[in-house]
């Protein structure tokens, strides 16, 4: 078995040194430092929360494509050093930033970054495919690889209506292209991290590289896991298809139980159609009605194929049991039968199973046991293991070595 196999194949969560964790971040080098990110608009989701702690660990300017600064009232993003691209300034740049997808790597390779010692990507689409020199160090945090040019480009053709015609032809012919600048770019990268070992694998299978895991921080501490459990079950998305709304809540429609529902987005109006009167679609929710009632409910949702899934752990941290769809990221967040119950297929019928299971176990779930499971999530984890591995890479790279082996070597614990 090979190096990089052996890493693909290692299940045990990734843990670094000890005197690394416990380093504080004022030891680190004083290298110039950037960060790339795709894009600071349409929201405030997982991705921006890892950008955060990013800055949290070392400050430094923001590259993106475009930046709509009240999506980030009240939080550090708002009073950040910015640099948008071309985009910003275009026709519907910021808000219809998805429409110039196809620009977008010619874009990000216009970034001008040789100032700069150490390049953080944060990407999901083309940060990572920014233009470095030789003497730069690359850390690229992988969310996913583009899911719609990649694992999810046939169900994104069924689900944008692109599968035949002259516009499906052409959306083809864009994302071939995507999926070859895609591919070619990960040499621009010394060190590839990755939000689950779901991902990782994905990285791998995509661009043959290995990975290191590096879980997503997720604020436990704004949960009170110590409430009583009243009857309702809650779920929580963005009302897009590959959430799988639709199939919550025709489930809990079916069997009568009640559900609440917090979430917006394009899908609203078709799933709230699906809706019975045990189930209550209140649309999107303040933060503290999002953690109140996760401190209440029953049992916490989900039925989406995540690259990792922050809700279902914020949801855990207010000591509610999971009931999710046994695939991708929920498998590294979800214990069975200790935090959570898996169900196998995206249908009614199993996830109507899965809750009748959970309701004849209930009894076995503790909410100090789950929350528990939850705190290895904090942001201080992240900000630790992040500072060591951008200290491990610099390190390695100052001195003539491979950045990549030094954080492999971190990982295993050989350091």
């Amino acid at each position: 078995m090979s190096r990089n196999e052996e890493f693909m194949d290692h299940d045990e969560p990734n843990r670094v040194d000890e005197n690394y964790i416990n380093r504080s971040s004022a030891a680190l080098s004083d290298s110039k430092v950037a960060i790339v990110h795709d894009w600071l608009s349409g929201g405030f989701a997982g991705a921006e929360k890892v950008l955060i702690e990013m800055l949290a660990t070392r400050p430094a300017p923001i590259y993106t494509m475009v930046y709509r600064p009240e999506d980030f009232l009240g939080t550090p993003l708002e009073a950040a050093e910015v640099h948008t691209s071309a985009i910003q300034h275009w026709p519907g740049g910021v808000s219809y930033y998805r429409t110039y997808l196809p620009l977008m790597p010619y874009q990000v390779e216009q970034f001008d970054l040789t100032e700069y010692d150490t390049i953080v990507s944060s990407s999901y689409a083309v940060a990572k495919g920014v233009l470095i020199g030789a003497d730069q160090l690359h850390v690229s945090y992988i969310h996913s690889p583009i899911r719609y040019a990649w694992d999810l480009y046939q169900q994104y053709l069924r689900e944008a209506n692109l599968t035949s015609g002259l516009k499906a032809t052409l959306a083809k012919i864009v994302l071939h292209y995507i999926r070859i600048w895609d591919s070619s770019t990960a040499n621009r990268v010394d060190v590839f991290l990755a939000n689950s070992h779901y991902v990782a694998r994905r990285v791998w299978r995509t661009y043959r590289r290995p990975a290191r895991v590096l879980y997503p921080p997720v604020d436990v501490d704004r949960f009170d896991h110590t409430r009583p459990r009243e009857e309702f079950y809650l779920t929580m998305s963005r009302f897009v298809p590959y959430k799988k709304l639709d199939l919550i809540v025709e489930t809990f429609t079916r069997l009568g139980k009640p559900l609440v529902v917090i979430g917006n987005g394009p899908d609203f109006e078709k799933v709230k159609a699906l809706a019975g009167p045990n189930v209550h679609l209140l649309g999107r929710q303040s933060d503290e009605n999002v953690a109140d009632l996760m401190s209440r409910c029953r049992a916490f949702v989900f039925a989406a194929d995540e690259d990792f899934g922050i809700i279902p752990v914020e949801a855990q941290a207010a000591g509610a049991p999971v009931i999710a769809y046994g695939k991708g990221g929920n498998l590294e967040t979800v214990v069975a039968d200790r935090t959570g119950i898996f169900f196998g297929q995206q249908n009614i019928e199993s996830l109507s199973r899965a809750i009748v299971l959970f309701e004849q176990r209930q009894h076995l779930f503790d909410a100090s046991v789950i929350r528990q499971h939850a705190d290895q999530f904090r942001p201080e984890r992240f900000r630790a293991e992040f500072a060591a591995i951008l200290e491990a890479a610099e390190s390695a790279k100052a001195s003539g070595h491979d950045p990549e082996i030094a954080v492999m070597a971190l990982i295993m614990g050989e350091r």
